[in-house]
């Protein structure tokens, strides 16, 4: 159902909150909200280790109740070894289709001193709104530093953080 159909049939707000941190290493491509950053490391993880696509897969799955992403997507299993995180993304996505429901909007903040994030904020939020199959301007991409301290300060690693907000039928 799409959104203005569910807001007029007074449809359950859900919000969900997603956490998530890698550690960056040589020799990996660095990868954050779909999008190919050119950088020294990448992200260390089973998968591409998009730190900003698994916390907003978080959220979503939070949002339904639905666990987390290591419930639809266990690290152990060799099927997911360096999988792309757009597949993650577009199955939260599509498990609020599945029960009747639509994103209101999605956002996300990545934490880290490098690289920088602003110039690619654009992309990243048009490759999240095009996984989700939302308009644009309901995705948010920003950054911020954490002041040289700590894992991220040091730049031994990337976190994130995403915040999401579904609106699911009522009894969903």
């Amino acid at each position: 159902m799409d959104l203005k159909s569910l807001i007029a049939t007074g449809a359950l707000p859900r919000v969900g909150t997603g956490f998530d941190v890698h550690a960056l290493a040589e020799g990996r491509k660095l990868i954050l909200c779909g999008v190919e950053i050119p950088h020294d490391k990448g992200l260390a993880g089973h998968s591409d280790a998009d730190v900003g696509i698994h916390a907003l897969c978080d959220a979503l799955y939070g949002a339904m109740a639905e666990g987390d992403i290591g419930r639809h997507f266990p690290p152990g299993e060799a099927t997911w070894k360096d999988a792309d995180s757009a597949r993650f993304l577009r199955h939260a996505a599509g498990l609020v289709a599945h029960k009747g429901g639509a994103i209101a909007n999605a956002d996300v903040t990545l934490i880290c001193e490098r690289p920088k994030i602003t110039p690619h904020a654009p992309e990243m939020r048009a490759r999240l709104a095009e996984l989700m199959g939302i308009p644009i301007d309901r995705v948010s991409v920003k950054a911020t530093t954490s002041e040289r301290l700590g894992f991220t300060g040091r730049g031994e690693g990337i976190a994130a953080q995403a915040a999401a907000m579904v609106l699911l039928p009522l009894g969903s």
